[in-house]
């Protein structure tokens, strides 16, 4: 069983990521960086700025209406940074080898969309995920709850089982989707590198040297953890909609999820945030699920995903820092290739003597 988490780091920070497509991307206060481990071993790195400081816009720090702020930003970014790292993934001579197995409807596509052509693929994928999602978390548990009240005893006429039983059937649903994915091979790679992701956090967190040895060291779970959300957002809407009611139009009971959505986002990020801050009893007690599921949407990451995760983090804290120790390093390498060299020609003279 992993370690589980220090739960009172010496240091805590604001600081966040998501795990890519063979990468990472972590947000600092002032930057945001992504690097990912490209098909021929190298780590690709990219920044940009970021207004997560004090002079963040007000209504990302004003309570309860931050939530649903930052959650469409984190999604924003993550789906940006998400396609990013796929196109990453096709090797140049790769493209170059499909470009000439392309039969004439492909050639015409990219005369036509060049570059946007995997965008829209993107984009098209996306759709698609939106719809599997509105399938089997709004009209599977609405046909699941007209069976079960059909052929057991529930009550018909009580709206707050109803509301009960439908949260309940879509946390099912939704564990069972996260445990089929991270079945897959990339999937499960992914969720390594979210592994990857929390170790590194948890290392900087105790003060250690980050190093992948020092970072394997720790916890794959992590109480600031995106999944500790979703979890508490389905938990909140579960409690908030049984309070509300059921009402027997479909639609209407649709249109109330998306009009509250804001507000359940809202509460469930200040539990989040006072639940990651605090150390008791019922703090734990409201980690627990969250940090329980972050046993399938994380795995144990291998030394070269955490190379990668601490890059992104190293360029997301100092990005002036990363480069001037790259810089020595890259130095440090070319003075030991040199007197390697020299070394070698020295014993080339000795041995022609």
């Amino acid at each position: 069983m992993a370690k589980q988490p220090r739960e009172n780091p010496k240091h805590m920070t604001k600081i966040g990521g998501q795990a890519l497509i063979e990468g990472v991307m972590m947000k600092g206060a002032d930057t945001g960086a992504m690097a990912c481990r490209l098909p021929n071993g190298e780590i690709d790195v990219e920044t940009w700025k970021e207004n997560n400081g004090k002079n963040m816009p007000w209504y990302r720090k004003c309570p309860f209406l931050r939530g649903s702020f930052n959650f469409v930003l984190s999604m924003k970014d993550g789906y940006r940074c998400l396609t990013k790292s796929a196109e990453k993934q096709v090797p140049e001579d790769e493209d170059e080898e499909d470009t000439e197995e392309m039969n004439r409807f492909e050639k015409w596509l990219d005369e036509k969309l060049g570059d946007k052509l995997f965008g829209i693929i993107m984009s098209i994928g996306m759709v698609v995920g939106i719809a599997v999602a509105i399938g089997l978390f709004v009209f599977l548990p609405k046909f699941l709850i007209g069976q079960l009240i059909a052929h057991t005893a529930i009550p018909d006429n009580s709206r707050f089982v109803r509301s009960l039983l439908e949260g309940i059937i879509k946390i099912a649903i939704f564990l069972g989707y996260m445990a089929c994915t991270g079945m897959m091979k990339d999937i499960r790679r992914t969720y390594e590198y979210h592994g990857a992701e929390h170790k590194t956090i948890a290392c900087y967190e105790a003060e250690e040297p980050l190093t992948p040895e020092n970072a394997m060291k720790h916890s794959r779970l992590h109480p600031r953890c995106g999944t500790n959300y979703l979890f508490l957002v389905m938990a909140v809407s579960i409690l908030f909609f049984a309070a509300v009611g059921w009402n027997a139009n479909f639609l209407v009971r649709l249109a109330s999820r998306i009009i509250f959505l804001p507000l359940v986002a809202g509460i469930s990020y200040e539990v989040l945030r006072f639940a990651a801050k605090h150390d008791n009893l019922l703090t734990r007690i409201i980690r627990a699920p969250g940090m329980g599921l972050q046993y399938i949407t994380t795995k144990e990451p291998t030394p070269d995903m955490l190379e990668v995760a601490i890059t992104a983090f190293e360029l997301a804290m100092d990005p002036e820092g990363f480069a001037t120790k790259q810089a020595a390093a890259e130095t440090k390498e070319g003075e030991t290739a040199a007197v390697e060299t020299a070394a070698g020609q020295t014993e080339d003279a000795k041995a022609s003597d």
